[in-house]
């Protein structure tokens, strides 16, 4: 990579608790840096956790959370250190900011993965806890654990306070976009905004 090319060059964390429709405005975005002749490379971060967490006889990345959170700690540092590796002019890392568990929230970007990650902007998909709700019960593709519109505030919240701690841990900036029921292309529009407008 040319010296101007990594001067420009972004590490976008994108996150967001599941059923919030991130992945979803993940791939909007990435349609929309291809639209402008941009070669966006986005790496799913729990995909690379799974791969790691083969080792453990997991079968899907539902079951990770089952795992002691010693065991996913590991494999949190290790998927990190593989995607500190990838280079290009935007690499997008699509992961979550805590995993839930029996203890409480467990950080899914703690300081050295943070470290090892390097990012230039985190940003938060976020939405309303009802908008939420409904979007996991129609997920059928997916095993999640069962939530009401209160746990799920609970969980928005801890999600924007962690996404702020993170930024003044990893010194770039943070950014909330609401994802609103039929406002896709809105809530890309507004990542692009914050990371391809210089």
């Amino acid at each position: 990579m040319s010296n101007s090319n990594r001067q420009r060059a972004r590490r976008v964390v994108i996150v967001g608790i599941p059923g919030v429709g991130k992945s979803t405005v993940v791939s909007k975005v990435v349609d929309m840096l291809n639209a402008m002749g941009k070669d966006p490379r986005v790496v799913n971060y729990g995909t690379v956790m799974l791969e790691e967490a083969q080792s453990y006889g997991v079968k899907s990345r539902d079951e990770i959370r089952r795992l002691s959170v010693e065991k996913q700690r590991s494999l949190q540092v290790h998927a990190a250190s593989r995607i500190s590796e990838i280079e290009g002019e935007f690499v997008i890392v699509d992961t979550h900011l805590f995993i839930s568990t029996a203890e409480g929230f467990w950080p899914g970007i703690p300081l050295d993965v943070l470290q090892a990650l390097k990012p230039t902007n985190l940003i938060l998909v976020s939405a309303a806890s009802y908008e939420v709700l409904e979007r996991r019960q129609k997920d059928q593709t997916r095993f999640r654990d069962s939530a009401t519109k209160e746990s799920l505030e609970k969980e928005l919240f801890a999600a924007s306070a962690l996404l702020y701690a993170s930024s003044a841990i990893a010194g770039c900036p943070a950014l909330i976009i609401d994802n609103a029921e039929g406002d896709i292309e809105g809530a890309a529009m507004r990542i692009i905004g914050a990371i391809a407008s210089s």
